[in-house]
């Protein structure tokens, strides 16, 4: 909200005099209203290391992070770049592999990676897009720069609650919306059905497309029946289904209807227990044979989880110079990958300052903050490195950027990150904003709600005079 003389931002002087004259108590009172509103919606997340039930609400906060439009056009830019190039990507490790042979990716970070479906080589997917919904996670650097610091392919979550926090601040703080040019976000929905019709199976003008969960036992049950609700299409789980000469089918109370677009939120290993694991009970016997037969569309497609692994995050730069012949429009961190000789002795010497992550890790696990770090955590840690180096990588502890957050019941830093939803179909697009997340504890950089994390609303402005006084 502020600059390093103090001041505040362009582009927050509106929101900063609207709470300069807003009593604490008004705060306050909206804050628990925004608790009962959730509560009473249902939006809750599970949350490991907590004794008292296995789901919470996902903490709320009313400060909003609020991106200009010139930010915004540049992380428009680099974010359509990055998820084009890494489409290119997995379409090409799946067929030609000219980038292996090429050598600008070390086969054995793809060929040998556990997310990396040897079934798919040779399958042709709709438009040649494997990852139709990308969670792409950003941080701002103390330079002021944007930086990608991890990309989610597999089933990326968290739109449902960026949608609803919008809606929440429209409700709480109606005159905000009024006095300022923020752009819209609830077209989501709408979008991402329109992605999901561009790829359905060839000469289908209506298809029908269903959302497949895991179902209520799983911590972000809530986002596949909200999304499926939102588009108008049927939440379904994999005993709703059932495959019959390479068609996939629902069974209705009308009988069987025929399903072309699956938006799947389980993860590939139990898609289909014929082709992958045999105990699997989430999955559709089947399922796999329908799609390679080109009969239903997978969104996201199975195996594009490779481009992801951490693992291959430093070479996504790369991915980007060979497949646009461009520079990459937003930075990547540094990052140092531990199955290289040189790479693994820098970073066993300097981990007091280093986070190290395990390649196929997600949620904020299975990594060491060095610089918040004891000297026992280090040298357990050093022990996992050197036992099994390719599956780390180690980057420089960054000083996320932070935003105003009512914690401890006054406003005070905490850090955020942000996480734009980008969709490929026809076309790459985003809408304007994503869901921000902020670390609650203080002094924390893990900002996963699966770790107690919170969520901020995130507005877009529509010009770089919205914000100012």
């Amino acid at each position: 909200m502020r600059g390093p003389d103090g001041q505040v931002r362009a582009h927050y002087r509106a929101f900063a005099d609207w709470l300069e004259r807003t009593p604490p108590e008004r705060m306050a009172q909206k804050r628990e209203e925004a608790e009962r509103l959730f509560h009473r919606v249902g939006i809750t997340f599970a949350v490991d290391g907590e004794d008292a039930g296995t789901e919470r609400l996902i903490p709320f906060d009313l400060v909003p992070r609020i991106i200009a439009a010139h930010e915004w056009h540049t992380l428009e830019a680099g974010l359509t770049q990055r998820v084009r190039a890494l489409n290119l990507f997995l379409h090409d490790i799946y067929h030609d592999q000219a980038i292996l042979r090429a050598g600008v990716v070390p086969p054995g970070r793809v060929l040998d990676n556990r997310q990396y479906r040897p079934e798919m080589v040779g399958v042709d997917v709709p438009l040649g897009i494997y990852a139709h919904v990308a969670g792409i996670d950003v941080v701002r650097l103390p330079t002021g720069e944007f930086c990608v610091l991890e990309d989610n392919l597999r089933v990326p979550s968290g739109v449902s609650y960026m949608l609803e926090n919008r809606k929440m601040m429209m409700r709480l703080f109606p005159e905000l919306f009024a006095s300022q040019s923020i752009r819209a976000i609830q077209h989501y929905p709408d979008a991402l059905l329109e992605t999901l019709h561009a790829v359905a199976p060839g000469g289908i003008e209506r298809p029908t497309v269903a959302v497949m969960t895991p179902g209520p036992f799983n911590s972000a049950y809530f986002e596949h029946a909200f999304l499926a609700q939102q588009m108008g299409v049927v939440l379904v789980e994999g005993q709703d289904l059932f495959v019959q000469n390479d068609t996939v089918y629902m069974r209705t109370t009308r009988g069987r209807e025929r399903v072309h677009v699956i938006y799947r939120r389980v993860e590939d290993d139990f898609l289909d227990p014929l082709a992958f694991r045999p105990d699997s009970r989430l999955g559709v016997p089947g399922l796999f044979a329908a799609y390679r037969a080109g009969r239903v569309t997978l969104a996201n497609a199975i195996g594009a989880g490779v481009a992801d692994d951490k693992s291959l995050y430093p070479y996504v730069p790369d991915i980007i110079r060979f497949y646009l012949s461009e520079g990459p429009l937003l930075a990547s961190v540094p990052t140092l990958d531990l199955a290289r000789d040189d790479d693994r002795s820098q970073a066993l010497a300097r981990l007091p300052e280093l986070v190290v992550k395990e390649v196929h890790g997600a949620g904020g696990y299975g990594m060491l903050v060095g610089p918040a770090s004891t000297k026992a955590e280090r040298e357990a840690f050093r022990a996992r490195i050197l036992a099994d180096p390719a599956c780390y990588i180690a980057q420089p502890a960054l000083a996320l950027s932070t935003s105003p957050t009512f914690a401890d019941g006054d406003l005070s830093a905490r850090h955020i990150d942000l996480r734009p939803y980008v969709l490929a179909g026809r076309e790459v697009r985003l809408v304007p904003g994503g869901l921000t997340r902020v670390a609650l504890r203080p002094g924390s950089l893990v900002v996963n709600s699966s770790q107690g994390g919170g969520t901020k609303d995130t507005w877009v402005l529509a010009s770089d005079e919205d914000g100012r006084c």
